[in-house]
């Protein structure tokens, strides 16, 4: 079966590898139908696996499919099923696990596509436990971004954020997957939307998507923007996830006892904190990272019933997979770039 293998840091190549076998005791067979790029796809491109992997590794970590075979004790799915595929390797028996806090797993195993065997292949044999049936009306590629685009999104604004109807958000690279995402959310809610984006010509994209005002970063300091158009007082919550560029602007945006939400670290891994700044305004800072299975049904929920739209960039097939990512490294999309597979 054709697949997409990292094969070395930087070198990624379409192939044939042997299909999967019949699926085993509690596993599915899934005819996989589209993978949706993220950054941690470039990152494992770069070679930054934070923990040992062996290549050539098939890549992905967020993908829709549809149901083919099951094995046996299955039970929830049926032949036919679209799915939508939760990206890490969990156990589904710890106590994290079964309170429906599966991004907390004591027992996980990985990151599929960044530690283990990804989703960018014709065929995959998974656990039933990770997979989400779609409602009615959803297509494949709308399936494919619930479990990362709009399933993180959906963690960091409601579980972590906690973020209110007619509270005003900073949603940083707002032409990002997520950040498209994180606008559509925001607003759909009764939010203001302020965002950020790297070029004039993605500003009238993300007013499109709802958002209120749209600052170019790469023209002006958005802090200044920020504080300018809340009168001084700043953002309720901050949607973080470029990391060390944009920090300090991030913390000096926000109101006293403002919530800055972070999921990411694209611009770099470390940065520096004023102390003074956190405590004086109150502010709090939370990590959020991945989502929980709901927030994947969620997700699909508001694709069925109108109310956010996935945002594609790009539909590449299997062939076209090196190019797509070093345009995502280069920051030279809007939306996202999905691999169509089956």
């Amino acid at each position: 079966m054709r697949a997409i293998q990292l094969v070395e840091d930087r070198r990624v190549v379409a192939t044939d590898i042997p299909p999967p076998p019949p699926p085993g005791p509690g596993e599915v067979a899934i005819s996989v139908k589209a993978v949706a790029l993220n950054h941690i796809d470039v990152w494992g491109w770069r070679g930054m696996a934070f923990a040992k992997r062996k290549l050539p590794l098939t890549i992905g970590a967020e993908a829709s499919g549809v149901v083919s075979a099951l094995g046996p004790g299955v039970a929830g799915v049926a032949p036919g099923d679209l799915v939508a595929v939760y990206g890490a390797r969990i156990c589904g028996k710890c106590r994290h696990c079964r309170a429906g806090r599966e991004n907390f797993c004591e027992n996980v195993e990985g990151v599929h596509g960044f530690h283990l065997d990804g989703f960018a292949c014709e065929t995959v044999n998974l656990p039933v436990r990770q997979l989400v049936v779609a409602p009615p009306g959803i297509d494949p590629i709308a399936a494919s971004l619930a479990p990362i685009t709009f399933g993180t999104v959906e963690h960091m604004l409601f579980d972590n954020a906690k973020l209110e109807p007619g509270e005003t958000i900073l949603v940083h690279a707002g032409g990002s997957g997520i950040g498209s995402a994180a606008i559509q959310l925001a607003k759909r809610m009764g939010c203001t939307v302020i965002t950020t984006v790297g070029s004039d010509e993605k500003i009238e994209k993300a007013r499109a998507l709802g958002a209120d005002h749209v600052i170019n970063y790469r023209e002006d300091r958005f802090e200044g923007v920020v504080r300018k158009l809340t009168a001084k007082k700043g953002v309720d919550v901050v949607f973080e996830h470029v990391g060390a560029d944009t920090w300090a602007g991030s913390m000096l945006s926000m109101k006293r006892g403002g919530r800055l939400v972070t999921c990411g670290s694209t611009s770099g891994v470390s940065t520096q904190i004023n102390l003074m700044q956190l405590f004086q305004q109150q502010l709090r800072l939370i990590g959020s990272f991945g989502c929980r299975k709901q927030n994947l049904a969620d997700a699909m929920d508001k694709f069925a019933r109108g109310l956010v739209h996935p945002v594609i960039d790009t539909l590449v097939d299997i062939d076209g997979i090196d190019g797509a990512l070093k345009r995502m490294e280069g920051r030279d999309v809007f939306g996202k770039i999905v691999v169509r597979v089956g």
